[in-house]
């Protein structure tokens, strides 16, 4: 057997198995999808927002937090990381005009997220710890959606649903297809304690937790990631509820959001890297949710090979032919070249192919409860994430491989 029929029976295998475990766990939590806990008590809750050159949004992310029909919300600790722009003005503003928002101001630029997060952490005395991007805006249930999940004394994270807010450009519009997807998965992860990230638009964290781990860590390009790695690590439940919502702004530009996500796949190896010595131990960490990661990336460079390698033997092979035929002044295409005997691995794909459609269209049909003023994407949209958009992922990774051996970890 070849070393091509060897990776592509491995990749068809992973690909089926992780399509029927997510068929599995929807099938079982289906009724569960949306589940809102009542909480047992009113939990005081104070929320970070760091901030960062965000003056055009950064007051319209404090009046949705404002709006919170959570009554145990205390503080807005609003954190400007030393803004070039007008952002701290804008922050100052809201300070004197609302009591609850707090204006922070770090004493130097730390150059990432986590650092003003850490730093205006230091002010929270309340139960749970929230976070949110200034780009970020929260549904006035969203809070109160996600705190009944600490009843269970052993949750240490809660997380939101992530949806696009900014719309109109295309790749914005494949951007949120995305979100949706990732959201559905990310809950059907959550049943089997398997959730390895807890979003930057709108998490909560239990303080004491929280402190435990040390908060974010600042060498990492993605805290939100690590820090849910770390809770899992040290036996606490992450959470999802899928019920509470929350719009965030996406990059509009191709270089902007190849920028994006070139931080989160180095932050994700970074993150891979600190704990690779979990791998099949330290709980569902080591057991499912390292092995995932890796398996994910493995599926997305071995397809990107696959598909580079079968056309360009394609095409190579139908060049040598069409050239040969021409010198030899023979046929260039015969009727017995035609095969219509497709082989296994064909079938193999066709399969794995209509399932993963059908998995993503399950998944954007739960979006049926975010804001009306937002029409349903275009099927056009669909098909152009599934067949194009997801194809520059394996180009992403192999370039996020390289900055990350060569060592250039920065913001």
């Amino acid at each position: 057997m070849d070393w091509l029929t060897i990776l592509y029976l491995v990749f068809t295998f992973l690909g089926f198995y992780y399509l029927f475990l997510f068929i599995l766990i929807y099938s079982q939590n289906k009724k569960q999808m949306f589940e809102v806990i009542k909480p047992d008590k009113i939990r005081s809750l104070s929320i970070v927002v760091p901030c960062y050159n965000e003056e055009e949004n950064i007051g319209e992310t404090i009046k949705a937090l404002l709006s919170s029909d959570y009554p145990g919300l205390e503080k807005i600790f609003v954190v400007d990381d030393c803004s070039k722009d007008n952002s701290y003005n804008v922050i100052k503003k809201f300070a004197k005009q609302y009591s609850k928002v707090v204006a922070l101001q770090t004493p130097k630029n730390t150059g990432n997220a986590a650092g003003s997060k850490n730093y205006g952490a230091k002010f929270v005395k309340t139960e749970l710890i929230g976070f949110s991007d200034s780009d970020s805006f929260p549904e006035k249930n969203a809070i109160s959606n996600m705190v009944g999940f600490f009843n269970d004394s052993k949750v240490g994270a809660v997380t939101s649903r992530v949806l696009v807010k900014n719309r109109r450009k295309f790749l914005a519009k494949l951007q949120t297809v995305e979100y949706k997807i990732i959201a559905f998965t990310r809950k059907l992860l959550g049943f089997v304690d398997a959730i390895y990230v807890t979003n930057g638009p709108l998490s909560i964290y239990r303080k004491k937790a929280f402190d435990r781990v040390g908060g974010f860590d600042e060498k990492n390009l993605t805290e939100d990631i690590e820090i849910t790695w770390h809770f899992v690590k040290d036996g606490w439940k992450v959470h999802m509820a899928l019920a509470s919502l929350v719009y965030t702004v996406v990059p509009e530009t191709f270089t902007g959001w190849f920028k994006q996500r070139l931080r989160w796949n180095v932050g994700g190896i970074q993150t891979i890297n600190k704990y690779r010595k979990t791998f099949f131990s330290c709980g569902m960490l080591g057991a499912f949710i390292l092995p995932f990661f890796v398996s994910s990336w493995f599926l997305g460079i071995a397809g990107l090979i696959l598909l580079v390698y079968r056309l360009s033997r394609y095409f190579i092979v139908k060049y040598l032919a069409a050239s040969y035929s021409i010198e030899a002044q023979t046929a260039i295409l015969r009727l017995n070249d035609l095969s219509l005997s497709p082989s296994i691995l064909f079938f193999f794909g066709m399969i794995l192919l209509g399932l993963s459609l059908s998995f993503n269209f399950l998944g954007l049909s739960y979006s049926k409860k975010e804001k009306e003023e937002f029409k349903r994407e275009s099927i056009l949209d669909v098909l152009t994430y599934i067949f194009i958009y997801l194809l520059v992922y394996p180009v992403l990774l192999i370039a996020s491989l390289y900055k990350y051996l060569t060592g250039n970890h920065k913001w």
